[in-house]
């Protein structure tokens, strides 16, 4: 019985008795990637190699000449790893629950606002990478970077998102999906990583994924309402981080920021933003406020097709943001 089985982007070819039990597959495997038996999952036809027993034979576990096999598994060395990344959160934990503990800290006022122990609420309350995937320390990172990032911080203390878990989405479970919010806001996962584990998803794109299932804490399907709040909040992280840089301007929004340049907004007039002949002319001729807005409507057109895309990759939405 010749099989392939498929793990991290790498194939492995072997030749088995169908007589053999799983358990001479599972040492095999181990030999091939130095993954322990008892972390190796294998998924072939709808079937998961965990539920069955390792002395059952290939043929009574359903496998098949030719048969490809999925196999997910942690080897020894990433244990370690796992132990260091979950003891790191285990310190952040505690960082966090002794600064509750402290009381509300004194703010200088800036009018109206809520408490500090509520505002300590509206976050991610756990970051959760996936153990068995590689490099779950940088996983990691990036849960943190979006986590610590001011500008979601910012639209989740204003909007009062509370999230208890953000965690990493792994491409082979569910190829389609960037995103999933499950029961509005008790878990939310994205699509950290490339669809051949080979490297991470860029920053920007990731944060988008997550403005979009943040909108799954209050409206579950892609309706109107859906839409004009993710727009909202898109729109919300790009003004924040506007703000903080002096002198810029706006075109776009998840931190796409065009920051003018020094010789100052006449120089923009030897830009064209479109077309050719007698229409390159006109833009020439357009004034400042003219061409922002040109630019302005562009960079709406592209987030307008940049949702819809998104709306396709998203698994929350006719669960009414409620997990299956």
């Amino acid at each position: 019985m010749n099989l392939t089985i498929s793990h991290r982007g790498q194939s492995y070819s072997l030749s088995l008795l169908p007589d053999d039990t799983l358990a001479v597959l599972h040492a095999r495997l181990e030999e091939l990637t130095s993954t322990p038996p008892q972390l190796q999952k294998l998924l072939y036809k709808g079937k998961n190699s965990k539920a069955l027993d390792d002395q059952v034979t290939l043929t009574q576990a359903g496998l098949k000449d030719g048969m490809k096999i999925q196999m997910l598994g942690t080897t020894a060395n990433e244990l370690d790893g796992v132990k260091a990344v979950e003891d790191d959160q285990q310190k952040r934990d505690r960082i966090m629950k002794e600064r509750a503990l402290k009381g509300p800290t004194k703010l200088r006022s800036t009018g109206g606002g809520s408490s500090s122990s509520d505002n300590l609420n509206y976050r991610f309350h756990k970051l959760i990478p996936l153990a068995h995937l590689p490099n779950p320390s940088s996983a990691l990172d990036l849960l943190q970077r979006l986590s610590d990032d001011p500008a979601i911080r910012h639209v989740m203390q204003k909007h009062k998102f509370v999230v208890g878990v953000l965690t990493e989405l792994a491409p082979h479970e569910h190829p389609e999906l960037l995103g999933l919010n499950e029961n509005a806001g008790q878990q939310i996962k994205l699509r950290l990583r490339t669809d051949r584990y080979d490297g991470f998803r860029t920053y920007k794109e990731v944060r988008r994924v997550l403005c979009h299932e943040l909108t799954h804490n209050v409206w579950g399907d892609h309706d109107n309402n859906f839409k004009e709040l993710n727009s909202l909040l898109n729109r919300e992280v790009g003004e924040y981080e506007a703000s903080v840089k002096a002198g810029t301007n706006v075109l776009g929004y998840s931190g796409e920021v065009y920051e003018q340049s020094e010789s100052g907004s006449r120089s923009h007039g030897s830009h064209v933003l479109g077309g050719s002949g007698s229409d390159a002319i006109l833009l020439l001729n357009d004034s400042t406020e003219d061409r922002r807005r040109r630019a302005l409507e562009a960079a709406e057109r592209r987030l307008r097709q940049e949702e819809e895309e998104m709306e396709n990759s998203c698994g929350t939405a006719g669960r009414s943001a409620v997990a299956e």
